[in-house]
């Protein structure tokens, strides 16, 4: 009975972190450069049931032997082992903002573990000096000339540097050479990730790595083929429709563990006030 009480637990958890992902998509749905989530949903180990019994052996002394009779295996609940950012290109929307840009993968090449194609991000400094990566190109220029994100992140160039520039009216070509009001030149920073899935994501749609090294650099990779796009932001690449249709099924699956839920808690409720009642 009290197995049943964990399992039925371990699904509704499962489902409601799931919910609350899908909703953490929905609200991020028009985040530019946002990668939407994606849960990957694995079963505890499974246990085999056996009766225990016993055997009479036909002997003078009437001897009994143990043995076991096997049942079947029983699931012992499911879990969400992790949320999965999925790094396929939204669509591009036009701002004719100088300090919008984006990057347009051309030819990713993909990865020979997985099969997944790889993707490019802006390289910005993180607050404690590291580096992150994002797709989100909504920048601007701060008071001291130095290009930005929109949280206050400085954009680094190709080496690593900061970018400063004497005004924002500025160009970008495709390959993501920057040209100041005075002449003054920059390369934006773009990290190549060769697979994805090792990139850990942080808040406000920032990237960094597993062993915290630095991405190589997406203009030397081999076979790596993108542009950038001044005036344009990448969209979110959620899925609205989609999204809400996987929020209702786990809703209603929720709602499925909840009533077995109540359905065993009566009959416990009946096992300890009507089975167990004397006189």
């Amino acid at each position: 009975m009290f197995k049943g009480f964990y399992t039925v637990a371990s699904g509704m958890i499962s489902q409601q972190r799931k919910t609350e992902m899908l909703a953490n998509n929905m609200a991020n749905a028009n985040t530019p450069g946002f990668k939407a989530d994606q849960s990957s949903m694995r079963a505890f180990p499974e246990m085999l049931l056996q009766r225990f019994d016993q055997r009479k052996i036909p002997t003078e002394n009437g001897l009994k032997l143990p043995f076991n009779t096997p049942v079947g295996p029983i699931n012992t609940g499911v879990y969400m082992q992790e949320a999965i950012p999925k790094f396929i290109q939204g669509d591009l929307r036009e701002t004719e903002l100088h300090t919008d840009v984006a990057l347009i993968d051309i030819n990713i090449p993909a990865n020979e573990e997985n099969g997944l194609k790889g993707t490019v991000l802006f390289t910005v400094q993180h607050p404690n000096g590291d580096v992150r990566y994002t797709r989100n190109g909504n920048f601007t220029v701060d008071g001291e000339g130095f290009l930005t994100t929109a949280g206050g992140l400085y954009v680094l160039n190709e080496r690593g540097g900061r970018i400063q520039l004497s005004g924002d009216k500025f160009t970008i070509n495709s390959r993501g050479v920057l040209t100041g009001e005075n002449g003054e030149t920059a390369r934006l920073g773009i990290g190549f990730a060769e697979n994805p899935q090792r990139l850990i994501k942080e808040g406000d749609g920032l990237f960094r790595t597993e062993d915290g090294n630095e991405l190589p650099n997406a203009y030397n990779a081999d076979g790596v083929q993108f542009t950038v796009q001044q005036g344009f932001l990448e969209r979110s690449n959620v899925d609205a429709a989609k999204t809400m249709t996987d929020m209702l099924t786990a809703y209603r699956a929720f709602e499925a563990n909840q009533k077995v839920l109540q359905a065993y808690d009566r009959s416990m409720e009946k096992a300890a006030n009507d089975i167990g009642r004397i006189g």
